[in-house]
């Protein structure tokens, strides 16, 4: 296992996954004091975990009034197009629970440009950290949840993509994969994390999370090094192949 590796924890099905994970991020976002800043995926596959936190009985053990939620990327596509990250959060999440509208941090899309937009969320990003650079004492995430493309990529960070490399900006956008142009928070950005979790489900990823825990360099996930906390909730079928201890969940 590479030093960066995650410590994975393994569930018999999707949805054990997803009911372990939905407890475990209760347990842990109740136990912070303060404001509570949380980095969302997109994707299918938080989908359930997101129902699961805005009903009850999670949904009334969350401190919504201090929690705020972020996206770790998003789609160039106004909020509520079906291809949006904040649209399925938001039907799934968002509107089943108390949260100040203030503390819903969406990537802002009434811009000329991905690049204008990711611009504007960096400053958005930057301004709730209340500084322009990040300390390495201070996380500016307090739970950044991530998916696993089958190529590796987290967020919008493909393989071979420029993105990879920005050391300097927390958020840039992405063009040239797929139709749709694309914003992402940079690795340095996403790394900020006081906890980060890696949710990974379906015999479709059990080769690229095998290659994670290889540490193969071409994934963009193995170029990730979170300074905190460091997870990968997963279940049995993603999980078969995987060459490291697995710490159970059942």
């Amino acid at each position: 296992m590479s030093a960066a590796a995650p410590s994975l924890r393994v569930f018999d099905t999707p949805e054990e996954l997803a009911r372990q994970l939905a407890d475990w991020i209760v347990a842990r976002i109740g136990a912070r004091p303060g404001r509570v800043a949380l980095c969302l995926s997109g994707g299918a596959t938080p989908r359930p975990l997101y129902e699961l936190l805005g009903a009850a009985p999670r949904r009334d053990r969350l401190p919504w009034a201090r929690l705020h939620c972020f996206w770790g990327d998003e789609r160039f596509v106004p909020h509520y197009d079906p291809n949006s990250h904040f649209r399925m959060a938001h039907e799934a999440l968002l509107r089943h629970v108390p949260i100040p509208a203030a503390n819903i941090h969406a990537v802002p899309m009434a811009c000329r440009s991905a690049a204008a937009a990711a611009a504007d969320y960096e400053h958005m990003l930057k301004r709730f950290y209340g500084a322009e650079t990040l300390a390495a004492d201070r996380p500016l995430f307090d739970l950044t949840l991530l998916g696993l493309g089958g190529d590796g990529h987290i967020a919008s960070l493909f393989p071979q993509s420029p993105a990879l490399a920005e050391t300097g900006r927390w958020a840039v956008a992405v063009t040239g994969h797929g139709a749709l142009d694309r914003i992402t928070v940079t690795c340095p950005a996403l790394a900020s994390s006081a906890v980060t979790v890696f949710l990974v489900a379906g015999e479709r990823k059990r080769e690229v999370l095998a290659r994670l825990f290889a540490g193969d360099p071409a994934l963009p996930a193995t170029q990730l090094h979170p300074r905190g906390e460091f997870f990968c909730f997963a279940d049995r079928a993603a999980a078969a192949a995987a060459p490291a201890p697995a710490l159970s969940g059942d």
